[in-house]
């Protein structure tokens, strides 16, 4: 497997929307493989293939970072709690900066395995989170977009920053 380059903020694939997988290949399991290792090197708990500028929706999430990372294809959530829960979010693609962000506390995820296997996966807490803030890369929401305008744009200001440093 490979680490690929990840796309950084503020790059317009952080807002496309990814296409569904439809040929559930070696391809994919090489894409898979290297996704984890990207996230490992970046490192981060949750990677996308948008992330590193593919558009497909295929999403790799290890929590906690001890666990085995799972990989989702074409997930989808189908249920999600009305009780929502902040959490510390940040990017792959934003690194150096992290806010609050509000979510659903639990959710229902759809997804297909490697094999094209439909599954279903019951989540809470932080790898709800998880769920929540990858398929919103995989529909080109960029996780900062769940931020009020103000706190958007102060985000943007450290990560300007940051990156000039």
């Amino acid at each position: 497997m490979a680490i690929r380059p990840v796309i950084k903020f503020p790059d317009p694939l952080l807002h496309s929307v990814a296409d569904r997988v439809e040929l559930f290949d070696s391809d994919l399991r090489n894409l898979a493989g290297d996704l984890i290792d990207t996230m490992h090197a970046a490192p981060g708990i949750g990677i996308t293939a948008p992330h590193i500028g593919i558009l497909k929706r295929l999403v790799v999430i290890q929590v906690p970072p001890a666990a085995r990372p799972a990989i989702y294809v074409n997930p989808a959530i189908v249920e999600a709690s009305t009780e929502t829960i902040r959490h510390t979010e940040g990017s792959v693609s934003m690194p150096g900066v992290t806010e609050e962000v509000e979510r659903h506390a639990r959710v229902r995820v759809r997804y297909q395995d490697l094999e094209g296997k439909e599954q279903f996966e019951d989540a809470e807490g932080l790898l709800a989170v998880c769920h929540q803030h990858e398929i919103d890369q995989l529909d080109g929401l960029f996780w900062i977009h769940r931020l009020s305008r103000l706190k958007r744009e102060r985000l943007i200001k450290r990560y300007g920053k940051l990156t000039r440093s």
